[in-house]
């Protein structure tokens, strides 16, 4: 007997079918006495299904909703470069409520190429020289700019004077005078913009933070985090310290302090930092490769961190906690996470895994993006946490300097909790 495809069997006739001895079966139709309630329901837009399964077992998850594609804030993405065309672009198939509209590139081909792909008109491609346009395209609201970080202030200033709200790729840009720039040029414009800090609105993080902050837990005492991977020799953007900014505490390293800031909810009050930089390896000829840093909380936390551009790629976080602790391995990959928790129960000690739903984290920070524009309210990391960040970067950097001396960062921020923080966004997952 030839093989049979899928497309071969729905498309056989009767005689096919008896060829094949199978017998014709009457039309399917569903039963009479099918509740109407089984066929769900609409509630502003929004398609109800009941549940499938007995309260026995895990509850059903929400049924999957998305903005009509017209309703959704059109992204133009600036750049087009390994985390743009691998990430973000691929994230919008997931999102709800936001879509790709326009594309920003100095390479023509590649712009048409990637516009054929995600169906992006050849009248919404764009260049550098002309990027000012975009102020002309109705179909744009929001600037998500994925450029080399010596990049990231000048398009920020420019996408907010063309009146476009800012989703900017962490670091927030190479200076804290330039993060400055950035946050009062959108303010200027009346313009949001948001950091994409995209640990911040992953599940896996969102319940760590929970857990690591109640009281029943006890007080975070010790903090350690590692982030690095092994970079080719090729001279990439990254290794050019005038378009990075530096090595890997900018672009890796960065995750862990920012993990120990979310984490507490505090603001470190003193660094130390120690950095290497091997002679012998024409990567780090202007940047660092291993960072060494700690941060010291009011609370008396203290986080140790490492970051490395020579190591195979591994990345970790822990939590110990006056009664528990918190693991992540991997921490702050793109997918493939898993939370641990070690406490005593009885009189065991017991280490438990929680296992979330997959979710696209680049999906994810646009849709809350779209939904503190929407709502008028600040996102939960504006330009404010970035601009943090830089501030502890470059104190790092000035105790790694004088060879490890505690740097003090009196004068920045205070308050106990997220006080460069807005809103947790009102979408799944957020708590």
């Amino acid at each position: 007997m030839a093989e049979l495809s899928r497309r071969g069997l729905f498309g056989t006739t009767a005689a096919g079918l008896a060829g094949l001895g199978i017998a014709r079966a009457e039309a399917a139709t569903l039963p009479s006495d099918q509740p109407a309630a089984l066929f769900g329901s609409v509630s502003q837009d929004r398609v109800i299904l009941p549940p499938l399964h007995d309260t026995s077992t895990d509850s059903d998850p929400p049924t999957v909703n998305s903005d009509p594609v017209k309703a959704r804030l059109g992204v133009a993405v600036v750049g087009l470069g390994h985390l743009a065309l691998n990430q973000i672009l691929p994230g919008f198939g997931h999102a709800k409520s936001v879509r790709v509209t326009a594309l920003v590139s100095g390479e023509r081909d590649k712009a048409r190429a990637v516009a054929a792909q995600y169906g992006v008109p050849e009248t919404h491609l764009y260049d550098y020289a002309n990027f000012d346009k975009l102020r002309d395209n109705p179909d744009v609201d929001i600037v998500y700019i994925v450029l080399p970080n010596a990049l990231h202030m000048e398009y920020t200033v420019r996408a907010a004077q063309a009146g476009m709200h800012v989703l900017c790729e962490k670091p927030m840009a190479t200076n804290v005078a330039d993060a400055r720039a950035m946050i009062d040029a959108c303010a200027k414009a009346k313009r949001r913009l948001m950091i994409a800090y995209r640990m911040q609105y992953e599940p896996h993080q969102r319940r760590l933070i929970a857990m690591a902050r109640d009281p029943a837990n006890g007080p975070i005492r010790l903090i350690d985090a590692v982030n690095g991977q092994n970079d080719a020799n090729n001279g990439q953007w990254r290794q050019k310290k005038a378009m990075a900014g530096g090595g890997s505490l900018v672009d890796v390293g960065i995750y862990c302090f920012n993990a120990a800031r979310y984490i507490t909810g505090e603001e470190p009050v003193e660094v130390t930092g120690r950095i290497t930089r091997p002679d012998s390896d024409p990567r780090f000829r202007e940047i660092e490769d291993i960072a060494q840093f700690t941060l010291r909380f009011p609370s008396g936390t203290v986080a140790t961190c490492s970051s490395g551009y020579s190591f195979h790629q591994s990345n970790h976080l822990r939590v110990q906690s006056e009664k528990a602790w918190f693991e992540m391995s991997p921490a702050f990959s793109y997918n493939s996470l898993e939370l641990r928790v070690g406490r005593k129960a009885g009189e065991a000690n017991t280490v438990s895994t929680i296992g979330l739903a997959p979710n696209d984290q680049f999906a994810r920070e646009m849709d809350a993006f779209a939904w503190s524009i929407r709502n008028d309210k600040t996102p939960l990391t504006p330009g404010e946490e970035g601009l943090q960040d830089l501030r502890i970067i470059e104190a790092i950097y000035r105790s790694a300097a004088s060879g490890g001396a505690p740097v003090s960062l009196a004068g920045g921020p205070t308050g106990r909790w997220d006080v460069t923080r807005g809103m947790l966004p009102g979408i799944e997952g957020m708590s």
